[in-house]
């Protein structure tokens, strides 16, 4: 595809805070732009990404087509970029906002579990909606014809 993607995510799917937000990228992936990896599952071994578990346990890190390992924010970055909603995030890319973001970025993947434990009943009540709202779609299917991100503006 490109130097960057496939884009490869190692992500921490035991943190709930990060898995909601995988699960909402790994939603719109439509184009197969990004690969999710869960530095959480057993057996996981970081030895072929070239960073040890501490490091992708302290931020999210990433692996380009190309072999670039990325970490932080940047990653977010890309990873927004992959599904079309880059416009998200571009603002933390910009010169006076960049270093704030980094900043901001590293307090919260070092408070992520605490954050997580706080929000739960939050981070519940958006992956309730989120099935609700997938379930009302897939209902819609009917004739080999699904338009599941139809509110999206998106078909399928």
């Amino acid at each position: 595809m490109s130097a960057i993607y496939p884009l490869t995510l190692l992500y921490d799917a035991a943190c709930p805070v990060c898995a909601l937000e995988m699960d909402h990228l790994r939603a719109r992936n439509d184009a197969g732009r990004l690969v999710f990896v869960d530095i959480s599952a057993p057996g996981f071994d970081p030895t072929p990404f070239g960073a040890s578990l501490e490091a992708m346990d302290a931020e999210i890190h990433a692996l380009r087509a190309d072999g670039q390992l990325m970490k932080g924010v940047q990653v977010l970055r890309l990873a927004y970029e992959a599904v079309d909603l880059g416009w998200v995030m571009r603002p933390v890319g910009w010169g006076p906002l960049r270093g704030p973001a980094d900043v901001a970025y590293r307090v919260f993947a070092r408070h992520r579990r605490t954050i997580s434990r706080a929000a739960a009943p939050l981070i519940d009540g958006v992956r309730a909606l989120r099935a609700w709202q997938m379930a009302r779609r897939m209902r819609q299917c009917s004739g080999g014809t699904c338009t599941v991100h139809q509110d999206e503006g998106r078909t399928r």
